[in-house]
């Protein structure tokens, strides 16, 4: 049961040179809550969450987050901006002052794991500074049992320092702050940020090198879903694309929201215990599922609460990327154990601030493979000074600064799976409709939604040319009619009222897409680049 007492186990931090015997070994939620009251590190809200402010740091901090360069990972690793080498002697002495640092701490810590499935399970053992640091890792990992407690040896360690500073010049880092992986010590390294997500991504991170790597399983930056008929869906997308929202569906049972692998024993499994999810502009209304998870046992971070502690989750003065994490049983229509079949249906999400993507179609295996290595979504406009129009955001795999490989390594496991399964692959543009952003709409989510449904329940039919269209730009199969959705609202250019403003918008974006591509044209065959859009030169 969640909060219950485990039987509490002698365990000892000395193998990690952590002498301090102050610390506190897998406390309840309500403990860690109660703790973080008493010592004013945060509040109640009226819900009974628990929110708190991470500080300095509201999102992770890509340009801060490096792997060590060694035996295992000098080959395979594809380094680069994304994925920064550290030496693994500049790691040795930057790992003994953190330690020297957290000896003097009264210490939180928490044996967890990742991945649903047993055959993928992994061990981790979570040390933090911070007590609310602490039941982030209790909401977003696996709680063991009291049973797989008494044998639990942990595999990988994360040490957690939000008040650590480092000194870039000595210690090797680009600032004061850093997340390092260390896959020979099984090792993630956090200092000098309080934001929870660079825990949950450190683990992330890391399964998405080994289960590729020694087990030959798909990682995914998606949520997922299953019907009532056992028939799963899977969802990639970029933050503020839908992911979460999208698969908290009332009438499908959640397998998880942000983080799965697919392995070759046909199931897909959540590596995750909880959902971390944006609560920018929340309401009871829109995100009915999201909105009731927030209670006690959950931690809000960076939102701005009145004296009575009432949330404005329109508020954005702290941060645009306001969060909530809570454990996944706050969602009432969840699957136990979080594993499902072979997906029958992939959607990628895109929030397409040019307005210009059809709000759903239908892709070919290559235009699969091409738009998952693109990752497409964009920044809006407006969200700083001079700004004037939208800026196309590719992230490979929809999750590139989680991705220790190349991201073709990827894409080809992901093609190869979906052709095995014979699944339908959906392109959702959950952004804007009618022109862009500034001068369009948001698509309703009760259409999105509608969309989504028809392509589960196979309304959208069969491909053919009295049912689909293919757009003349992007190549992409647009439904002609939808349940639940006006005819018009199907055909992007229809919306705009505009046909030469559309098609030169729609070119814009189909040239920054084949610029983007550019960096894996040598790596991806003919097929995959054929899945691209078309080329104009104004």
């Amino acid at each position: 049961m969640p909060n219950s007492h485990h039987p509490k186990k002698k365990i000892s931090l000395k193998p990690y040179g952590l002498e301090n015997e102050n610390f506190h070994y897998q406390l309840t939620s309500a403990e860690l809550h109660q703790i973080t009251l008493d010592k004013n590190m945060g509040r109640e809200a009226s819900s009974g969450a628990l929110a708190v402010n991470t500080g300095e740091f509201t999102g992770r901090s890509p340009q801060d987050r490096f792997i060590v360069k060694d035996s295992i990972t000098e080959d395979k690793i594809w380094w680069g901006s994304i994925n920064i080498p550290f030496e693994p002697s500049q790691f040795d002495k930057l790992y003994d002052k953190v330690i020297a640092y957290l000896n003097d701490k009264e210490l939180y810590v928490r044996d967890c794991y990742a991945c649903a499935d047993a055959n993928y399970r992994t061990d981790i053992r979570v040390i933090n500074e911070y007590p609310w640091s602490n039941m982030f890792a209790y909401n977003m990992f696996i709680r063991p049992t009291a049973e797989e407690l008494k044998d639990f040896e942990p595999e990988w360690t994360v040490i957690n320092a939000p008040g650590f500073m480092a000194n870039a010049e000595v210690d090797g880092t680009r600032q004061h702050n850093f997340a390092i992986l260390n896959f020979t010590k099984k090792i993630a390294l956090i200092g000098g940020t309080g934001y929870t997500g660079e825990i949950k991504k450190g683990i992330f991170s890391a399964l998405n090198f080994i289960l590729p790597v020694e087990k030959k399983t798909l990682p995914m930056h998606c949520s997922a879903n299953v019907g009532m008929k056992g028939d799963t869906a899977i969802f990639f997308g970029l933050s503020g694309t839908g992911k979460t929202t999208l698969s908290a569906d009332p009438d499908r049972k959640l397998i998880g929201d942000d983080e799965h692998g697919w392995n070759n024993e046909n199931s897909v499994f959540n590596f995750e215990g909880g959902c971390y999810a944006k609560v920018i502009n929340l309401s009871s209304e829109n995100e009915p599922e999201i909105f009731g998870a927030i209670k006690k046992g959950a931690i809000l971070e960076n939102v701005i609460m009145d004296d009575k502690g009432e949330v404005d989750f329109e508020d954005i003065s702290i941060t645009q990327n306001t969060r909530v994490s809570y454990p996944i049983y706050h969602i009432e229509n969840v699957r136990r154990p979080s594993i499902g079949k072979n997906p029958k249906n992939i959607f990628f999400l895109t929030a397409d601030a040019f307005g210009v993507l059809p709000p759903i179609s239908k892709l070919t295996p290559s235009q699969a493979a091409y738009h998952f290595i693109s990752g497409y979504t964009a920044k809006v406009a407006g969200t700083e000074a001079g700004v004037k129009e939208p800026i196309p955001s590719f992230s490979a795999c929809f999750g590139a600064p989680f991705m220790p490989l190349h991201p073709t390594e990827y894409a080809e496991m992901l093609s190869k799976k979906m052709l095995d399964a014979g699944v339908n692959v959906w392109l959702v543009n959950t952004g804007w409709t009618g022109g862009p952003y500034g001068v369009g709409t948001r698509m309703k989510l009760k259409y999105t939604r509608a969309m989504i449904n028809a392509a589960l329940n196979g309304d959208l039919g069969l491909y053919s040319y009295d049912t689909y269209h293919i757009h003349s730009v992007f190549g992409v199969a647009q439904p002609r009619s939808c349940p639940g959705v006006p005819t018009e609202v199907l055909s992007p250019r229809t919306t705009w009222n505009d046909d030469e403003k559309y098609y030169t918008t729609a070119f814009k974006l189909s040239n920054a897409f084949r610029e983007n591509f550019k960096k894996f044209e040598a790596y991806a065959s003919e097929e995959i680049r054929r899945g691209g859009p078309q080329r104009y030169t104004f």
